[in-house]
């Protein structure tokens, strides 16, 4: 199979950023190889992914309705990732996309590549009709909370007395 078409491709210090192929072969293995990176991160778990994960992972996410990837490139080799969900907004009646992971490889870092990824994220939502892209970050990540109040991300509250939204979890 021939390389996927690039329909996005914002450049930034010879980066270019495009839409993943899950069905091309060199992109998929490259989401693998930097999510394994990310999760082996401190701030990704400390632990790499499981085989059977990183084995289905790829397909899962080529078969979930609303999923997409971004790659960043540089001198043909993948640097960078961010692997996004389409999502609803009730109250705007509007889809939303939803930064799951954003993966900028460590020796790649402080280079402008996470700003390209999202800045394509964003351009690839706007082209979905998305209202907003939203994201979660640990509260200890400050050179990534940096990053994201630098292209214009903050924390949100509906009413201000209420509080500002948190993120949590329930493992099942």
């Amino acid at each position: 199979m021939s390389e996927p078409s690039t329909t996005l491709e914002p450049q930034t210090d010879a980066v270019t950023v495009r839409l993943a192929d899950y069905g091309y072969a060199p992109d998929g293995e490259a989401l693998v190889v930097l999510l394994d990176a990310y999760a082996r991160d401190p701030m990704g778990g400390g632990k790499g992914l499981d085989p059977a994960v990183a084995n289905r992972l790829v397909p899962a996410l080529n078969a979930f309705p609303g999923a997409f990837s971004m790659l960043a490139f540089r001198d043909g080799k993948p640097v960078g990732l961010a692997n996004c969900f389409t999502a609803f907004s009730t109250f705007a009646a509007r889809p939303l996309v939803n930064i799951h992971d954003l993966v900028v490889e460590e020796g790649h870092r402080g280079q402008g590549i996470g700003r390209a990824l999202m800045q394509a994220v964003e351009a690839e939502a706007a082209r979905r009709g998305a209202l907003k892209v939203t994201l979660e970050v640990l509260s200890g990540n400050e050179r990534a909370k940096a990053l994201y109040a630098a292209q214009g991300y903050e924390s949100y509250a509906l009413d201000p007395a209420k509080g500002t939204a948190q993120f949590w979890e329930k493992t099942l």
